[in-house]
């Protein structure tokens, strides 16, 4: 009311000075002063009229006044703010696991080109050597398991690799250059569920293998059922690495691209995950399984990248010039890849109420497994043990690259020569350093864990009992007439039976993240 008295005593002139009371302003239009004290007026006298009168003045005044104190759902708003620090410690968590998961990736890929060499060398120099030492003649092994799984894979890598001299990459670039960018995108889309395809069924060939190679045979006659299954892994392996060089050709296409449209639609493909992924019921079995998807396909396609730009920079004459001219794209892509993994598993942790801290003991399981591949007793490789748990095979990957890189890079003379081997030499350097600390590592996760006791625990194989019926028939005489077996038709079950047969049918058993590979149904899907 003072104000408004102010206002209507104050000079008619366009602007006024105010009074000394409001410093924070210099001068204000008299017209717009007005209207300030008639709002203020107007204001003054819904409050006072709304306690006596129950009108619409009242509910306006109750509009303006009324509160509200977010202290009564204590408990609702803590939760709301607790999903916000998760969503906010996702980017990091998920990073560490998927930082530690790469490192995997690369140990398992280095050694392909490092440490299989030298042991398959090994191998072979034990065979020649027999003949000079005496065989034995208490039927022990030539070669240990171990041996012989090597001397497949070494093998395997051979042949396929001959067999890729006769695939024409040039060929298969400018035939899928040719086709429509439409084309390109559902090809692109059919690869990749093929490469999964792939992933699921070859490590199931390769361990039927190397288990049919180095199991107990009691004649000789028995390792002949070797052959089929060598021929079959061979033939896997080469249409895998046909099927990434396919994949690596259409990512060359699109960087190549003029518009680029075809790497933006490839790269709007993985955003297209985020819809498939975020609005699904996920367990924590299953988050278990995306995460070591996301990281074999991060390392795949930055392995990818790789051969794009090999491929680029030998028709560049290796030119450093144009590798700034790919930077851009490779940037784009590689950025596309970690803000899509960031953002769905960011919503799948906040709609399913998963803690972020579910990724530590993700990284636990998988340290898990590279120390207990190092124990004595350990049943499979490493290499192996990353197959079964991401679904990364390195075979047909690393055919692939050694036919790309012995296409791209020409070698001859003694100083070339000598380059390769001083290559060779930091290839083993950095595979042994990667070792070292990923160990390290995986020694304090596992501690963190509490998982020490699991490494000493050996699988214990128990037999299985004879049932009571097979071993009186197998006792019995064959004139004895065997008594009526009642198990053969059953009583029907009553109702309450029957509904917990049905919801023991229907009952998913929650296994361990240790049981958990890549392709192990948890709940009613593959994740």
């Amino acid at each position: 009311i003072k104000m408004y008295s102010w206002c209507i005593e104050s000079n008619s002139e366009l602007r006024i000075p105010l009074n000394p009371q409001f410093p924070p302003f210099r001068e204000v239009s008299f017209s717009f002063t007005l209207l300030v004290g008639a709002i203020i007026v107007l204001i003054a006298v819904v409050v006072i009229v709304a306690d006596n009168d129950p009108s619409l003045t009242r509910f306006i005044g109750a509009e303006l006044t009324r509160g509200y104190f977010l202290e009564h759902n204590e408990a609702k708003y803590t939760e709301r703010r607790e999903r916000v620090y998760t969503c906010m410690r996702i980017p990091k968590e998920l990073e560490k696991l998927m930082i530690f998961g790469f490192f995997l990736c690369v140990d398992a890929f280095l050694y392909v080109f490092t440490l299989l060499p030298l042991r398959v060398l090994l191998a072979v120099l034990r065979l020649l050597t027999l003949p000079c030492c005496g065989f034995r003649s208490d039927g022990s092994r030539l070669l240990q398991p171990a041996q012989v799984c090597d001397m497949l894979k070494g093998l395997i890598l051979v042949l396929c690799f001959s067999m890729m001299h006769y695939v024409d990459y040039s060929m298969m670039y400018h035939l899928i250059r040719g086709q429509s960018v439409i084309k390109l995108y559902l090809i692109y889309n059919m690869l990749e569920v093929a490469d999964r395809l792939f992933s699921s069924f070859g490590q199931d060939i390769l361990d039927a293998l190397y288990w049919t190679a180095t199991e107990p045979k009691e004649r000789k006659r028995d390792s002949i059922g070797v052959i089929p299954h060598f021929i079959m892994a061979v033939f896997y392996v080469f249409l895998h690495a046909i099927l990434i060089m396919v994949q690596a050709s259409t990512l060359n296409v699109a960087f190549n691209s003029h518009n680029k449209s075809l790497l933006t639609i490839m790269m709007s493909n993985n955003f297209v995950e985020i819809k498939g992924s975020v609005f699904k019921k996920f367990e924590k079995n299953n988050l278990f399984q995306m995460s070591n998807s996301d990281i074999k396909e991060r390392f795949t396609s930055y392995v990818l990248l790789l051969i794009v730009c090999l491929r680029n920079m030998e028709q560049f004459a290796w030119n450093p010039e144009h590798l700034w001219v790919l930077f851009p794209d490779v940037f784009m892509v590689v950025t596309s890849e970690v803000a899509v993994d960031i953002i769905k598993h960011a919503f799948i942790t906040k709609f399913n109420d998963i803690t972020a801290d579910v990724y530590s003991e993700y990284r636990a399981s998988l340290a898990f497994d590279l120390l207990s591949s190092r124990q004595k007793n350990a049943c499979t490789d490493y290499s192996d043990s990353v197959a079964r748990r991401m679904g990364f095979i390195p075979l047909p990957l690393a055919v692939l690259l050694i036919r790309v890189v012995m296409s791209s890079v020409k070698v001859q003379g003694a100083l070339s020569y000598t380059c390769v081997f001083l290559f060779y030499l930091g290839l083993v350097s950095l595979k042994v350093l990667n070792s070292i600390v990923l160990l390290g590592k995986s020694c304090v996760y596992v501690k963190r864990a509490n998982m020490e006791d699991k490494l000493f625990e050996r699988p214990s194989i128990t037999a299985t009992p004879c049932s009571p019926p097979s071993c009186s028939s197998s006792s019995s005489s064959v004139t004895t007439q065997p008594a009526p077996r009642t198990d053969l038709f059953p009583t029907p079950p009553t109702d309450g039976e029957a509904q917990g047969a049905s919801e023991l049918k229907h009952r998913t058993p929650k296994k361990d993240l240790l049981e958990i590979d890549r392709f192990t149904i948890c709940g009613n899907r593959i994740d």
